[in-house]
């Protein structure tokens, strides 16, 4: 089990720190700027890599919301869902302070958002509570949707990650100016505590919607993905 947590610690902190590193360090960069597509590809980019790096050790979870909805749909012991979402928490955090330290080592450097989520007002594109939230739990379903497909036994083995990259980066394309994407509360709680105030008032939503989602594919799954 250290072993599985350690890796997910591992795991988490390589995707808010390409993810989000990439949006701080990388998306508005003067003229040759990533944008939002370069910002939602390496947000996939960064499931996709560590899937297969360290997937077939810890499961590649990365994300509270991912465990929750494996372990109602039956595929994850909900005995180790706690120490999971500690280190991966932990994980976003670290990454977090390890980004925050490089951006801040530019001399004319502003925190702004710091690729936190945000509704209402900190939406990028204004978007309300009510559509941040409806946004995070229909990605977030979906999201598990695809991992719970993709990974079922009667699929070809080695190419859950491919989807999973690619899905990720889909709802990023998607959710971005809305929310700047969640449907991970680790990623969002390590954004949250270095940003403060209206982050950490917005982020109940950003732990909330996204398990919500997750519960409910989970047990769509049930019904509707017999096991092989």
């Amino acid at each position: 089990m250290s072993k599985k947590l350690f890796v997910e610690f591992l795991g988490t902190f390589w995707l808010v720190l390409g993810g989000c590193g990439s949006a701080v360090l990388a998306a508005a960069f003067p003229e040759v700027g990533i944008g939002l597509l370069g910002v939602s590809f390496a947000f996939g980019l960064t499931v996709l890599t560590m899937a297969y790096a360290v997937g077939g050790i810890s499961g590649g979870h990365f994300n509270p919301a991912v465990s929750l909805g494996l372990a109602v749909a039956g595929r994850f012991p909900a005995a180790s869902l706690l120490g999971y979402v500690i280190v991966q928490v932990v994980g976003a955090i670290a990454a977090a302070a390890v980004l925050y330290l490089v951006a801040s080592g530019k001399a004319d450097f502003q925190l702004g958002g710091f690729a936190a989520n945000g509704y209402g007002e900190h939406s990028p594109g204004g978007y309300s509570l009510t559509a941040a939230l409806v946004t995070e739990v229909v990605m977030t379903a979906f999201f598990l949707l695809i991992i719970l497909g993709s990974t079922h036994g009667r699929v070809p083995v080695g190419f859950a990650p491919i989807a999973i990259g690619l899905a990720l980066t889909l709802i990023h394309l998607v959710s971005i100016p809305v929310t700047n994407t969640s449907v991970n509360p680790a990623r969002s709680t390590g954004q949250a505590l270095f940003v403060g105030d209206w982050a950490i008032s917005q982020l109940w939503l950003f732990w909330v919607a996204p398990l919500i989602g997750a519960a409910i594919a989970g047990i769509v799954w049930k019904i509707v993905g017999d096991e092989a």
